[in-house]
């Protein structure tokens, strides 16, 4: 039985970026695809990229495979529409992290003694 797994993961900031990584790993292992895979790969490059932009702008997650043999290469494309907290290659929080807490109103300052 073939299981599917994560091998990568990028963090892309809009959806030309998003998409521009997925045409240069493409670019990339094309020269190694087999004729199929290697026209499927083009096709999205030349045909297929544009409307992958136009779905990422609406918000519209996507996903852009080819498939080699017996193998299938897909890549899947998720607006994210919140803001990051923390790093998230870190395991733990910046140092100061938990000196600050959101008040309820202007002027919050932060809190001391760890409470």
């Amino acid at each position: 039985m073939a299981y599917a797994s994560l091998r990568a993961s990028i963090d892309a900031y809009s959806a030309p970026q998003a998409d521009r990584g997925v045409a240069g790993a493409l670019r990339t292992i094309s020269p190694a695809l087999d004729p199929d895979a290697s026209d499927e790969a083009w096709g999205w490059l030349y045909n297929g990229r544009i409307e992958t932009r136009r779905a990422l702008l609406r918000a519209e997650p996507c996903t852009v495979s080819v498939t080699q043999a017996s193998t299938r290469i897909t890549w899947t494309i998720r607006p994210v529409l919140f803001v990051p907290l923390a790093h998230r290659r870190g395991v733990e929080l910046p140092a100061r992290a938990h000196d600050f807490t959101t008040g309820k109103g202007r002027g919050s300052r932060p809190r001391s003694g760890g409470r």
